[in-house]
């Protein structure tokens, strides 16, 4: 599919799964290299990059490795307070390990920077961040990704574990929305 609708808004191809896969190989080849022998437990934060997750674990292939899942809190009511509350689901003992955020995307940098943050004062070794997709021009936490598969515009996208209110997950390529033009 070169379009998609998802409720309101038209979105066409972006990114096409060959693309996304050799980008996940690339991470992968790379993590063989720089954790083999080390104990890691590798974290996925919920729900974005759970596609991502799944497919970076089949092709980095290192068997002293975990992996568990975890979602973030920043709500109070139905309002997002800006800052993460809770690691919900954070039950392994990390005191001492390397860690791997395997995160969706990375735009401000200000979530990463949080779950780093609160890893480390867990007792975290050290802390890697893995992300598919990084955008660049909207970074603004000083942080250091160890892993990125490909550098985006800031554009609005879905498809492969990304949504658009809780739909386009499911999709196997990633799609960038329309900015349709009008003509008065």
């Amino acid at each position: 599919m070169k379009r998609i609708k998802l409720w309101d808004e038209v979105f066409e191809i972006s990114i096409p799964h060959s693309e996304i896969q050799l980008a996940i190989n690339r991470i992968a080849e790379q993590m063989k290299v720089d954790l083999e022998g080390k104990e890691t437990l590798f974290i996925c934060i919920l729900n974005g990059a759970f596609m991502f997750a799944s497919e970076l674990m089949k092709a980095v292939e290192l068997t002293d490795a975990e992996i568990s899942f975890l979602k973030l809190s920043s709500y109070s009511g139905a309002n997002s307070t800006g800052e993460i509350k809770e690691l919900i689901g954070l039950n392994e003992v990390i005191t001492g390990r390397t860690v791997v955020i395997i995160e969706d995307i990375v735009d401000s940098g200000q979530t990463i920077k949080e779950v780093l943050n609160q890893l480390l004062a867990k007792g975290a070794r050290e802390v890697k961040v893995a992300t598919l997709l990084f955008k660049p021009n909207s970074l603004r936490a000083d942080i250091k990704l160890d892993y990125v598969g490909l550098e985006i515009p800031n554009d609005f996208i879905v498809g492969f574990g990304l949504d658009y209110d809780r739909r386009g997950r499911n999709l196997k390529d990633i799609y960038s929305l329309v900015k349709e033009q009008f003509k008065n």
